[in-house]
C-alpha cells in the first residue's frame, strides 16, 4: 500500500502543476486583454489630453490648456448635466422597473412561465442599439409615427417626442430603459430564486406577509445582486450615445447632447482629439466617483450573508 501511495504522488503533483499552469495561462490572458484594451487607451487618451492634435500634424503638448477650456465650456459642461439627469433617470427606471418585473414573474408556480418572461424580457438586449435606435425614430416621428398615430386614433394631440427638449429626454430614457431592462430583469430573478425557502417559511410562519416579506427579507438578502446592477446601469448609462445620436443628433438644441456626444464632435468632426481625450478622461473621472459613492453607500444597505 506504501509504495502504491508513492508511487501515485508523483503522477498527482504533475497534475497539479498542470491545473496551476493553465490557471496562470488563463490569468495572464485576461490580464494581456484587459491591458491592451482598457489601461493601455486609458493611458493613451491621458496622454492626448495634454496635447493638440490634429491627426494629420503631430502632437504639440500644450499642458492644461485642453483642460482648461473644457471647464469653460458652457456647451460641454452642460453636456456632462445632460448625461448625469439621463443617467440617473434611466438607472432608477431599470432598477425598479426590473425588480417589479422579476418579483411578478417570480411568483408564478410554472418553471415554463419563467422561462418565458426571461426570454421575452432579455431579446431586447440582444438587438442591435442602432438598429433599434433607427426603429424608434420612425415609431416616435411627430409627424407620421405609429405612437402618435394611435394617440390620434383615440382623439388624443399628438406629442412631439423628438422635437421638444423635455420629451426627447423622456423618449430616449423610455428606449434605453426598454431595451435594458432585460439585463437586470434576469440578474434579480436570478437573485430571487435564491433566496432560501426556509427563510420565507420562517417569515410566514412569524405572520409576514408578501410585500413584508419582500422589503425585509428578499431585498435585504439579494442587496448584493441589487448593488452590483446598479453600478453597471449608472456606468452604461453614462456612456450613452447610440440612441440620442441617431434619434436626435443630440438635439433639439442641446437637449440630449451627452459627454460621449461632445467628445464625437470634437474629435471625429473637428479633428481636435487632444481636447476630445480630455472630456473622455472627466467622463471617467466622474464615473469612478460616483461609483466609488455607490460602493461607500453599499457599506450600510448592502447585506453579505
Amino acid at each position: 500500500m506504501k509504495a502504491t501511495r508513492i508511487a501515485r504522488r508523483p503522477g498527482a503533483r504533475r497534475a497539479t502543476r498542470k491545473e496551476a499552469a493553465f490557471g496562470y495561462m488563463m490569468i495572464a490572458l485576461a490580464v494581456i486583454f484587459i491591458a491592451a484594451f482598457t489601461f493601455i487607451p486609458i493611458l493613451a487618451s491621458l496622454g492626448l489630453s495634454f496635447t493638440s492634435w490634429d491627426v494629420i500634424t503631430p502632437p504639440q503638448f500644450v499642458g492644461l490648456q485642453n483642460y482648461i477650456r473644457l471647464f469653460t465650456s458652457g456647451p460641454v459642461l452642460a453636456s456632462f448635466g445632460v448625461t448625469i439627469v439621463l443617467a440617473i433617470a434611466i438607472c432608477v427606471l431599470q432598477i425598479c422597473l426590473g425588480m417589479l418585473l422579476a418579483v411578478l414573474a417570480n411568483g408564478r408556480k410554472h418553471n415554463a412561465t419563467r422561462v418565458f418572461f426571461r426570454t421575452s424580457f432579455y431579446l431586447p438586449l440582444l438587438a442591435s442599439t442602432a438598429a433599434v435606435s433607427i426603429f424608434m425614430g420612425y415609431i416616435f416621428d411627430q409627424h407620421f409615427g405609429l405612437v402618435n398615430y394611435y394617440l390620434n386614433g383615440i382623439g388624443l394631440p399628438s406629442i412631439p417626442w423628438l422635437v421638444d427638449p423635455f420629451w426627447s429626454k423622456m423618449t430616449i430614457v423610455m428606449i434605453v430603459v426598454w431595451q435594458q431592462v432585460g439585463f437586470t430583469f434576469v440578474l434579480f430573478i436570478a437573485a430571487l430564486m435564491s433566496v432560501p425557502a426556509d427563510v420565507q417559511e420562517a417569515a410566514q410562519i412569524d405572520g409576514a406577509g408578501p410585500w413584508r416579506t419582500l422589503f425585509r427579507i428578499k431585498i435585504p438578502l439579494i442587496s448584493p445582486t441589487i448593488l452590483f446592477a446598479t453600478v453597471i446601469a449608472m456606468i452604461n448609462a453614462m456612456q450613452l450615445f447610440d440612441q440620442p445620436w441617431i434619434m436626435t443628433h443630440g438635439g433639439p438644441g442641446t437637449s440630449t447632447t451627452t459627454a460621449t456626444i461632445s467628445m464625437y464632435e470634437a474629435g471625429f468632426q473637428n479633428l481636435q482629439f487632444g481636447f476630445a481625450s480630455a472630456i473622455a478622461i472627466l467622463l471617467l473621472v466622474i464615473i469612478g466617483i460616483i461609483t466609488g459613492l455607490q460602493f461607500l453607500a453599499a457599506r450600510k444597505l448592502v447585506f453579505y450573508q
